[in-house]
């Protein structure tokens, strides 16, 4: 009798051993919601956090999505939101690792899409239960306001890492409107309200978290929110809304390539309107914005494709991207920040070294205007004084070892202005924007600032914008730092180098560099006056 008891006591074990582990589940409102279990992780994909922006709904404010009353799985992730079609640049001549990394590694992601796309993503520890508390992570994916999407991140990577640190988080992606579908700018839309639907998508997402983190094992008083990009920007700007009032929607925020841009008023993106109300047929509409609501989603898309994309020779000078709308910005973001609108709130902010490089490709499309002095006036100061133009030039020297990638001698000069005006694309849109925001916010706010040098023998880019991402999601150290940060709201912890706060007496940055030694200290007072010049410039003429 005892050894048929063993071999039944054996045989029971064996049979619960090789049966799958029971999908786990939460329940929102009345709806139980199932997910999926990945190693030490579960996931929920997926799931609708907003109303479907279909019909009356296109260009129109997020509505909030009713209560869930119906049980559903949440498996996998949604539809990206529709995206721009990709016009690469030039790539002929230029290194194999080099058109690898711009096809595979950034640009050669475009994911099945839909508009009816405003979906949210939850990864969280396989232990995480609904009395956790746990500090959330909430990433905001880049893109230029144009492509994109959480599906090309792995954020099981995040939440594994943070079980090994023993500062468990859980991880929040969302899907948001992107190109014409989230930011549409003209007169008729400041009229109607209805500008920066994208960020107005993030912030529904956020009021979302608030609302139902707590039953994954999230604490909604400890958001981070971060990105990268323009997930970084509109981290930037999700600062200097409501008067920098953060709704209680986050605690802190954690910015790789994005700070406050200089951008105009919403009526500055009308040629862009105009040119998709003539494309669709509305011009002879009594209300176009009504009519682009209920064109044939293919012809609205085409005719956002014909638009200048990231790769268009204006480049940065982007189609569809945050403008000043009254509404969700009251102004320029930059004079927002120079008036104190800004949440006084912990933040990291960072850059890599040659942020100008992979956009400045782009002036090779037009190779009769690939000097800098006509670039920026065609593409970024078409006011600029003589004065202000002669000085710049000399800020930005014809002298290829001072151009970027920085610090590579004679090498990468692809074109004689080529690392002249990358040197110039760089400084306008991320360091010079970085730096400004964080020189106004010091003493004011926990600051730390860091600054990427990885990848630095990249052949024409060298430490592009982008190649930071791979020591977040690659298990590299800065994912570390931003765990800790998202747990304690300080960077530190018991590995990696000793992070200083950054103020303008001591503007500390920690450096990622190639080599022996990864990391080390460095201040920000590099290239001190071009890049006080390039802010003055662009806080004078915003794009």
């Amino acid at each position: 009798m005892l050894s048929l008891r063993i071999f039944t006591i054996v045989l029971e074990v064996g049979l619960a051993l090789a049966s799958p582990l029971a999908s786990p589940t939460v329940v929102l409102d009345s709806a139980t919601v199932t997910g999926v279990t990945s190693g030490n992780t579960q996931e929920f994909l997926g799931i609708p956090f907003a109303q479907p922006p279909l019909g009356p709904l296109r260009f129109n404010l997020p509505q909030p999505i009713p209560p869930y009353n119906t049980s559903f799985s949440a498996t996998s992730m949604g539809p990206a939101c529709p995206q721009q079609a990709v016009d690469l640049p030039i790539l002929t001549g230029l290194a194999a690792e080099t058109v690898d990394f711009i096809v595979n590694s950034i640009y050669g992601f475009i994911f099945p899409d839909d508009e009816d796309c405003l979906t949210i993503n939850v990864i969280r520890p396989a232990t995480a239960t609904a009395s956790s508390q746990l500090p959330v992570l909430v990433w905001i994916f880049g893109g230029g306001f144009e492509l994109g999407g959480p599906q090309m991140y792995d954020g099981t990577t995040i939440v594994e890492r943070s079980i090994e640190l023993d500062e468990p988080v859980i991880y929040v992606s969302m899907n948001y409107r992107v190109t014409a579908f989230g930011f549409l700018a003209s007169q008729e839309v400041k009229d109607a309200g209805v500008g920066n639907l994208g960020l107005q998508d993030q912030r529904e997402a956020f009021r979302w978290v608030q609302k139902y983190i707590g039953a994954f094992g999230g604490d909604p008083t400890k958001v981070t929110i971060w990105g990268e990009s323009a997930g970084a920007i509109s981290a930037a700007l999700h600062m200097v809304t409501n008067g920098g009032d953060t709704e209680g929607l986050f605690r802190a925020a954690f910015m790789q390539s994005g700070s406050p841009i200089p951008v105009g008023d919403i009526t500055d993106g009308q040629i862009y309107y105009d040119e998709l109300v003539e494309a669709t047929g509305c011009s002879g509409s009594d209300d176009t914005l009504n009519c682009l609501r209920g064109v044939d989603y293919s012809v609205l898309k085409a005719a956002v494709d014909a638009t200048p994309g990231i790769f268009a020779y204006q480049s940065l000078n982007l189609a569809w991207l945050p403008r000043a709308d009254g509404v969700f910005l009251s102004d320029d973001p930059q004079k927002l920040v120079q008036q104190g609108q800004v949440a006084t709130i912990p933040i990291v902010s960072g850059d890599c070294d040659d942020e100008g490089t992979l956009f400045s490709l782009a002036s090779l499309n037009d190779t009769t205007q690939s000097d800098i002095a006509t670039y920026v006036q065609t593409v970024f100061l078409p006011d600029i004084s003589e004065s202000d133009l002669a000085e710049l030039l000399t800020e930005y020297p014809a002298d290829i070892t001072q151009g970027s990638p920085f610090n590579t001698s004679i090498l990468n000069a692809i074109t004689p202005e080529f690392k002249r005006i990358a040197a110039f694309q760089g400084d306008a849109v991320f360091q010079a924007p970085r730096r400004f925001f964080l020189q106004n916010l010091s003493g004011k706010q926990p600051i730390w600032s860091f600054i990427s040098k990885r990848l630095k023998a990249l052949p024409v880019l060298g430490s592009a914008h982008g190649t930071d991402i791979l020591n977040v999601y690659g298990g590299g150290e800065m994912a570390d730092y931003l765990i800790r940060f998202a747990a304690t709201l300080d960077p530190n912890g018991n590995t990696g180098i000793e992070w200083p706060q950054y103020t303008t007496a001591s503007p500390n940055m920690l450096q990622f560099n190639d080599g022996l030694i990864p990391l080390t200290l460095s201040l920000d007072n590099y290239r001190e006056s071009a890049l006080s010049f390039t802010a003055q410039l662009m806080l004078v003429n915003p794009v």
